[in-house]
């Protein structure tokens, strides 16, 4: 954390000015668009796309050297990939980054734990951050996800990854909420953090994607009911007992929440984006885009020698820059937002104001 808020300056001078020439230090990998789900809040299996190869990751990779602190190798599936490990390691051969986060429907329960284990021993010194999607409970979830069986599939995935003796991995429960279950979310997480009692229970809103090919779909919850989900987990959070960094996570999960509920209720950037600064996004097939929302390319990789920078630096990337910098585009999109929140002065320092105070009660649990 500490090497991050070092680094603030830097791109909060990028962000105003164009310079310094900063790279991402947050980077979404989208390793592909197959997946084994039918969600009522994704259509992105319907894609198709020239994948890259583990040998174009890698090159890609060691264009961006250490720059990116976060990674989160996603999809699509991820793990429909049998070189996901491959692509992992190569993450961390090149860039040492601090954390890879994988999300997952988790069907794949016969292989899941096995190549997460991998992932966990090539990338040693990387907190691994596996995110199990739960959207429901039994039938709920099925219904949602569009097969059959999804819950069942996923909890034998959770056994089993809670069975792995690794010592950097995390393992958490991810849930989408949208019509199909914002007020159905108090009784979501009460069984999950009971029955599973995940090391972090997140969630983030559904929302019209270009990726997803979402645009139209009227997934996004009213703003009233997103609100009262979310005061349900905020309460939830707050009467938790955290320390160290899980305090910090936690802190800042809260004013994420705060953040959808602002841009639901007023619409608008309610802080500063810095998608295409901070925050980026690589497709399957090479296409850099600032972001998975309208997902635009500034170019592909593969037209460049997989050269990170070249697409970075263009005169594509400046010009959309300057429109995200004027608000064109506005969106509550997770990933970016947690970004966002740490280059934002306000909600560093009162994120360090509640740390220090303190506030919270209740059990131990971890981020």
């Amino acid at each position: 954390m500490v090497e991050i808020l070092a680094k603030i300056p830097f791109y909060k001078l990028a962000r105003a000015t164009g310079w310094p020439r900063v790279l991402p230090l947050n980077l979404t990998v989208s390793v592909t668009y197959r997946c084994n789900s039918r969600c009522l809040t994704c259509n992105v299996y319907t894609k198709e796309a020239a994948e890259f190869t583990v040998d174009e990751f890698d090159r890609t990779f060691r264009s961006l050297g250490r720059a990116p602190y976060w990674y989160t190798m996603s999809g699509g599936e991820p793990f429909l990939r049998s070189d996901l490990p491959d692509i992992c390691a190569s993450a961390y051969l090149h860039g040492k980054p601090r954390i890879i986060n994988i999300p997952t429907n988790g069907l794949l329960s016969s292989r899941i734990p096995s190549m997460v284990e991998e992932i966990a021993r090539r990338c040693p010194r990387t907190q691994i951050i596996i995110n199990l999607s739960l959207d429901g409970i039994e039938d709920e979830h099925d219904r949602i996800r569009g097969v059959p069986g999804s819950f069942e599939k996923a909890v034998e995935t959770y056994r089993g990854l809670r069975a792995l003796n690794v010592p950097n991995l995390a393992l958490g429960v991810h849930t989408v909420i949208s019509v199909h279950n914002v007020e159905r979310i108090p009784a979501i997480y009460e069984h999950i953090t009971r029955e599973l009692a995940p090391d972090s229970f997140i969630t983030e809103i559904a929302e019209e994607r270009v990726e997803l090919e979402t645009i139209g779909a009227s997934i996004t919850p009213p703003a009233d009911a997103y609100g009262r989900a979310v005061d349900f987990l905020i309460a939830r959070i707050r009467e938790q007992s955290y320390s160290g960094i899980s305090r910090i996570t936690q802190s800042f999960r809260i004013r994420y929440y705060e953040l959808v509920k602002r841009f639901l209720a007023a619409g608008g950037q309610p802080i500063p984006c810095y998608a295409g600064v901070a925050s980026a996004q690589i497709a399957p097939d090479g296409h850099v885009w600032f972001c998975c929302i309208k997902a635009e390319s500034m170019g592909n990789l593969r037209d460049v020698d997989y050269d990170f920078r070249r697409i970075w630096y263009g005169e594509p990337a400046v010009e959309e820059r300057k429109r995200v910098r004027a608000g064109d585009c506005s969106c509550p999109l997770a990933n970016a937002a947690y970004t966002n929140m740490l280059m934002h002065v306000p909600t560093v320092a009162g994120v360090a104001f509640e740390v220090a105070a303190g506030r919270s009660g209740g059990k131990t649990r971890r981020a």
